[in-house]
């Protein structure tokens, strides 16, 4: 570890931020897993309100920059574009 104050400071600070974004990146992980799982089951209700709970996750971890904005755009889209597929199927 450095020696310096503001290299310490700098490295606690570099932990705290990694642990937040790690619990960002697996809370919108299961989110779309879920989304994804409604899916696979074909029940569009529980799809929909799923996407909705991923949606905010996914755009809330763009905002923070925890993952770059045009993959939560793709991911969304993708997921939505999913959900709707299922009452045609």
């Amino acid at each position: 570890m450095a020696d310096h104050k503001s290299a310490i400071k700098r490295h606690k600070q570099s932990i705290k931020r990694n642990a937040r974004n790690r619990a960002a990146r697996t809370r919108m992980k299961n989110l779309v897993k879920d989304v994804r799982t409604a899916i696979m089951n074909g029940d569009k209700a529980a799809a929909e309100q799923a996407l909705k709970g991923a949606t905010v996750a996914l755009d809330k971890s763009a905002s923070k920059g925890v993952i770059h904005w045009k993959k939560a755009a793709r991911k969304v889209s993708r997921l939505a574009k999913a959900v709707n597929a299922i009452e045609k199927a």
